[in-house]
């Protein structure tokens, strides 16, 4: 081979080589284009803040132009929705209890117990836990507060069985190791 054969040679392969290398590099690029979708992070979510054997979880965003609003919305969003499973759980632990038990006056347990389950469910979403925080300043220049909080499903169970212990109708019928085990049943289906 010649020098120029060799010269030409040398530069049809640099030239292959970046086109290809390029090509690659707008093969990568184009793939957010082709679907029109960016991908978005989301605070204080994913399986880490959901719902378990151990604890019931939920998150909220807010948006507000004042921080403290901002936070304070999450807080209550996050907690409304804290309660919605907290009474569907606690209702589904109920019926699956009150209907293993036998007895005259079924129905009236049955509102004994819901009567007392929402009680508990008030009374325990002010022991909430903040296990996230995260707050951000959109380009609007409001706040938006990502948050999500726990309650422990040992702290609820332990506090139906202080409210069904204390309650001398429903000590009656009360036993405390059938529901428990009806409700760790029911919280084991959140896994």
């Amino acid at each position: 081979m010649n020098y120029f054969t060799k010269k030409s040679f040398a530069i049809l392969i640099a030239v292959v080589t970046i086109m290809g290398l390029t090509q690659c590099k707008s093969t990568k690029k184009a793939a957010p284009n082709v679907t029109g979708e960016t991908l978005v992070e989301t605070y204080c979510s994913g399986p880490e803040f959901q719902s378990n054997k151990d604890f019931f979880r939920s998150n909220a965003i807010a948006e507000s132009m004042d921080q403290q609003v901002s936070r304070q919305k999450a807080l209550t969003q996050a907690r409304a929705l804290l309660a919605q499973q907290l009474e569907i759980t606690l209702k589904n632990v109920t019926d699956a209890y009150v209907n293993s038990t036998s007895g005259n006056n079924v129905e009236n347990l049955e509102q004994r117990y819901e009567g007392l389950t929402r009680e508990v469910t008030n009374q325990k979403l002010s022991g909430t836990r903040t296990i996230c925080e995260k707050t951000t300043k959109t380009q609007a220049g409001n706040f938006k507060t990502y948050v999500a909080v726990e309650l422990s499903g040992e702290e609820i169970l332990g506090a139906m069985k202080a409210k069904l212990s204390g309650d001398e109708k429903l000590r009656i019928d009360y036993d405390y190791e059938k529901f428990k085990k009806t409700f760790e049943e029911e919280m084991s289906k959140m896994e």
